[in-house]
């Protein structure tokens, strides 16, 4: 029977972290003589409240210091449209890692290496130190993943199995982020296994993954929380359970469970600590607040969820409610399409996914006239989607960053000195 810690949060963050791994015997114990930690945290993006808490990340740190690590690298691949030497710099998670002793380290910069997804099908890179460390060499070192506590307008919850999809390149994460998602997410998970899975719930986030700061009242909560056990499906299982969700719902985890990587039975699940004082009832579902003058057409066929339209739809929230953006357009995207469905597009109209390129953009283009027209190819391409909205919307890519322009241009050089694979949104756009 998996057992799963649930650990109220105390002012001190570390005596928290402390009595979580003590029914494991202790982080100690679980380091097992390993002077080597490796910590990937969810940094998506620097936007406030989708991140691991950077006061969460320098606790962990300085325990494992003190029970015995030599080496804590503190790690992640961001999103796409972005490079995670900046998300770490805006979010603090470089400074709170810097200043407990651990070493940040940037998955999208340095060498990277081909890994088998078997089920898929087909080679994905990740960095180099992913494949020999933390595939190749796992008795020398630990591996502790710690995403946040949040629901996935795509994944439906991105806990410990979603989180690790940031150890792939971001070109790689491209390719099937559409239906196939779930089986993705498990097949990505049965190669790459985490010694141990801690969700940090300081806070949670409801309706997806990447709320606007503007619907932040809506959608995050202070909820106090840590989640940890050995079994990464066991503990995703439970964090399902503190947000209403049933775990034999969430199709990657259900797919995992049936591969026989780990147990969502809650059944069969030893829960130390009390849950009901945190458990709630969150929805994955977007809050449907978006420009009024926005146009959206879905193919009669296919619009995939889980890729083009609610990646799409959040950004274009994203855009309208935190920096102002302008509608007066129309986003086409999935497959399946009639003449007759694409006849009120009007003379702005953003393709968006290969579905709608390969079949709605031939026809769009022998009507809409000049610079009106844009395509974006991929399946969930997020760099194309943000670049191609910012442009329709009026919002210049630069003003999503909080730093000076100089500061981010000498991040972005450094990634560059050091290889970054990170598909980066253009800085400035033309308006369309």
């Amino acid at each position: 029977m998996p057992k799963v810690a649930v650990v109220r949060a105390k002012e001190e963050l570390e005596r928290s972290f402390w009595e979580l791994f003590e029914p494991f015997g202790g982080a100690r114990d679980l380091l097992g003589g390993r002077e080597e930690v490796f910590i990937k945290v969810n940094a998506v993006d620097f936007k406030l409240h989708c991140y691991t808490d950077p006061r969460a990340v320098h606790a962990l740190v300085r325990l494992l210091k003190s029970e015995g690590a030599k080496r804590v690298f503190v790690m992640d691949n961001c999103t796409q449209g972005n490079f995670t030497r900046l998300v770490f710099r805006v979010s603090g998670l470089e400074r709170a890692t810097k200043e407990a002793g651990g070493i940040p380290l940037y998955l999208d910069e340095g060498r990277q290496d081909w890994i088998e997804l078997p089920r898929m099908g087909y080679r994905v890179k990740v960095s180099r130190l992913v494949r020999e460390r933390l595939m190749e060499g796992q008795d020398g070192c630990f591996y502790l993943n710690m995403p946040r506590l949040k629901t996935h307008s795509m994944a439906q919850v991105t806990l410990g199995v979603k989180n690790q999809l940031g150890l792939i390149r971001q070109k790689d994460r491209i390719r099937d982020h559409n239906h196939r998602l779930h089986l993705k997410l498990a097949d990505i998970y049965s190669v790459i296994r985490p010694h141990f899975t801690l969700i940090e719930g300081l806070e949670a986030l409801n309706h997806g993954h990447y709320s606007p700061e503007g619907l932040a009242g809506q959608c995050v909560e202070e909820l106090g929380l840590f989640i940890g056990g050995e079994d990464t499906l066991a503990v995703d299982a439970v964090g399902c359970h503190v947000m209403g969700i049933d775990p034999r719902q969430v199709e990657h985890l259900r797919l995992a469970s049936d591969f026989g990587l780990g147990c969502i039975d809650l059944g069969k699940i030893e829960v130390v600590g009390d849950l009901e004082p945190f458990r709630r009832n969150y929805t994955w579902e977007l809050i449907p607040v978006y420009p009024p003058d926005v146009k959206i057409l879905e193919g009669r066929e296919r619009c995939c969820p889980e890729g083009c339209n609610l990646n799409t739809r959040m950004v274009l929230q994203m855009l309208y409610i935190d920096f102002g953006g302008r509608g007066g357009f129309t986003i086409v995207m999935g497959s399946g399409w009639r003449w007759e469905d694409l006849e009120g597009a009007g003379d702005r109209v953003l393709v968006v996914g290969d579905c709608a390129v390969s079949e709605a953009y031939p026809v769009l283009k022998r009507r809409v006239r000049g610079k009106g027209l844009r395509a974006v190819r991929g399946c969930n391409n997020l760099r194309g989607i943000i670049g191609g909205l910012a442009s329709f919307m009026g919002v210049q890519p630069s003003r999503m960053v909080p730093l000076p322009f100089w500061q981010t241009a000498t991040l972005l050089a450094s990634a560059l000195w050091h290889r970054t694979t990170a598909r980066v949104t253009p800085v400035w756009v033309r308006r369309r």
